[in-house]
């Protein structure tokens, strides 16, 4: 297949780029830049200019293409909720280039999009479209696709890591870094999961050529990491103290990441592994932490 893919200069897409490559596809990457233009070229991509913003761009890579890996999306959490309308309009603009085609489009979500009730993990089968987090709107603009005729499938992500970036813990460590403690809400059993980013590109592939319209892959690896055994081999790699703080003091710690600080989001794949025949392999984020340069 001839795959266009947003985001692919990024770290999540740099990493489906070889994955998709050495599975016989030819990739039409996405980018604004010359420097992200040499990057895909040295990949082996076709270029593509443009960018989010750029909505017949996006129509014009799909309309090139055998099937589209949307997972750009802007992660400055300072305009979070325009950030998550400009993705709803990155999948409706990629959308209209593909209805009545049955061509794939997989797009990227949360999985905290799957989270039915307090303490259990989030399924595949699960789409709780009333959360307070903007990013609903991309699963929503999926959906409304789909009606339309698209063949959408979504890959909801987790903390998606290496031993340079993993997520949200990115954030934590530049936090921990600056105010010289390493911090966690509560007592920290409050779970995050987790997967290695090339397990994730092996699952956005695998969704790609399943084709199947309404599908939800959860890109797991790890159901959930106690937020606590994070601060704390954080800790231990910046070496500073390690302290639990209460919801009122995580505001004042943490800035904007205080409300994902203290959620408990464990996720679970059995579906999607079994649907898929997908088993992460990668290391662990804790792992990934360990071996992490902190200097």
């Amino acid at each position: 297949m001839r795959v266009f893919l947003t985001g692919a200069t990024g770290f999540i897409g740099s990493a489906i780029i070889p994955d998709l490559v050495n599975a016989g596809h030819q990739v039409l990457g996405l980018t604004r830049s010359d420097l992200g233009a040499q990057a895909l070229a040295a990949a082996g991509a076709e270029v593509h200019r443009g960018d989010l913003e750029d909505l017949e761009s996006l129509r014009e890579g799909a309309a090139k293409s055998d099937g589209v890996i949307h997972c750009a999306f802007d992660h400055n959490f300072a305009n979070w909720v325009a950030n998550c309308e400009e993705d709803k309009r990155a999948v409706e603009a990629l959308g209209s280039a593909l209805t009545g085609s049955n061509r794939p489009l997989v797009i990227t979500s949360g999985t905290g999009m799957g989270n039915a009730a307090p303490g259990r993990p989030a399924t595949e089968d699960v789409f709780n479209s009333t959360r307070a987090n903007p990013r609903v709107v991309s699963e929503l603009a999926g959906a409304a696709m789909l009606e339309d005729g698209v063949n959408v499938s979504v890959v909801r992500l987790p903390q998606v890591h290496d031993t340079v970036k993993q997520g949200f813990v990115t954030y934590a460590v530049a936090i921990a870094r600056e105010k010289r403690v390493s911090a966690y809400v509560g007592d920290g059993k409050n779970r995050w999961p987790a997967a290695h980013v090339s397990d994730v590109a092996r699952l956005y592939r695998l969704a790609l050529e399943k084709q199947e319209p309404g599908a939800r892959y959860n890109a797991v690896g790890e159901e959930g990491i106690a937020v606590r055994d994070v601060a704390e081999v954080i800790g231990r790699g910046l070496n500073v103290p390690v302290v639990g703080l209460s919801p009122e003091e995580a505001a004042g710690h943490f800035g904007w990441l205080a409300p994902f600080a203290g959620m408990d989001l464990p996720a679970s794949s059995a579906q999607t592994e079994a649907r898929l025949g997908w088993h992460p392999t990668g290391p662990g984020l804790i792992a990934d932490l360990e071996r992490m340069n902190y200097d």
